[in-house]
């Protein structure tokens, strides 16, 4: 009964060996001329604010503005939740909603 467990392992490490061999020997495909590069990062080199951004994004708030809204300045393209209307009363302490 060993014998026969023994050649059944032999055989099942003959055939992985074999198997692996074949996988090894078909060259892997490799997608672009430098896959170790990355391609450049996009630039970005206008941001532009329509009329009325700052005025919508200074609604509810009165002046003179605090110092810690100096980042509209440098906000750029992307996402920001502080100039869009959120939740209704009573948590719009910017009355965004007051028209509605």
């Amino acid at each position: 009964m060993q014998m026969r467990a023994s050649k059944a392992c032999f055989g099942g490490v003959v055939f992985y060996c074999l198997s692996v061999a074949t996988v090894a020997a078909e060259p892997a495909f490799i997608a672009g001329t430098t896959p170790w590069k990355r391609p450049d990062a996009p630039v970005v080199t206008e941001v532009v604010k329509p009329e009325g951004w700052y005025l919508r994004a200074l609604t509810g708030i009165a002046a003179p503005f605090p110092a810690s809204l100096r980042f509209l300045e440098d906000q750029g393209n992307w996402f920001t939740p502080f100039i869009h209307p959120g939740m209704h009363a009573p948590y719009d302490i910017r009355n965004w909603h007051q028209g509605e």
